[in-house]
């Protein structure tokens, strides 16, 4: 397994760089800011392959519902392998920025929004599965999913500077990656007016097992192989191999081959 490497540096998120900002910097119409959102251009082709796919086969329950969503969700996504399978009620957002490789499951009410993952957009390998109820968001950047990784049901991955999750990482339910950080020294302004910064990107070693409920913070690479116990808050680098627990977390031992 290979090691992960850290490269901490402060990066500010420019004004302008998340869908509020946007929203707030001048009102378009209703159908120009749904158009942004949801694909991310102004083609009035595009949003009407998007509204035929997403809204009449999106909901479409049974077996039959699965079979039309893997024929026309593969057309609508910048790539998809073979295998796809999309569960009911799926959101997806800029489909031009994500890539499914072979046998990827979406379950049920699931988010995937790359609008904000720029050129590297949003990558789902092979065998990636995603249980019920994620959000997967991109912010501000963008994120990778490595082979054969599991997200558990009700988990929150936002990436304002890179999310990356290695090969086979398993993630129980409800946990959350939460990426940036706001400015907070000017006492006059609300919070939410000064500014968004990172620390770096999220990584999460291959083979790696996040139990339930855990939250990574901004910046944090969770090591190789590494395992950290429920409800755990991960504020700080975790070694390869540790095996950590507690809020904050800190590593109680390293596993060690029989």
């Amino acid at each position: 397994m290979k090691r992960l490497k850290t490269n901490r540096m402060i990066k500010e998120i420019e004004k302008g760089g998340i869908f509020r900002d946007k929203l707030e910097a001048g009102r378009k119409s209703p159908l120009k800011t749904y158009m942004e959102l949801s694909i991310g251009g102004t083609s009035l082709y595009q949003l009407f392959k998007y509204e035929f796919i997403t809204c009449l086969l999106g909901p479409m329950p049974g077996g039959f519902g699965l079979f039309m969503r893997k024929i026309f969700y593969s057309r609508l996504v910048k790539k998809a392998g073979k295998g796809l399978i999309i569960g009911r009620n799926v959101v997806i957002r800029h489909p031009d920025k994500i890539t499914f490789g072979d046998n990827v499951t979406i379950d049920d009410n699931c988010l995937v929004d790359a609008r904000g993952a720029g050129a590297d957009g949003i990558l789902f390998e092979d065998g990636v599965i995603i249980n019920r109820n994620c959000m997967i968001q991109a912010k501000s950047g963008s994120i990778r999913l490595g082979r054969r990784t599991s997200i558990g049901s009700n988990s929150v991955l936002v990436s304002m500077d890179g999310i990356e999750i290695e090969e086979s990482v398993l993630m129980a339910g409800g946990c959350c990656i939460s990426a940036g950080l706001y400015h907070v020294d000017d006492m006059e302004k609300p919070i939410m007016d000064q500014g968004i910064y990172t620390k770096g990107p999220v990584r999460i070693g291959t083979g790696s097992w996040l139990g339930t409920g855990i939250t990574v913070l901004d910046g944090v690479t969770i090591g190789c192989g590494a395992i950290l116990g429920a409800g755990s808050l991960a504020n700080k680098d975790i070694p390869d191999y540790a095996v950590a627990f507690g809020v904050p977390a800190k590593v109680k031992k390293t596993r060690q081959a029989k």
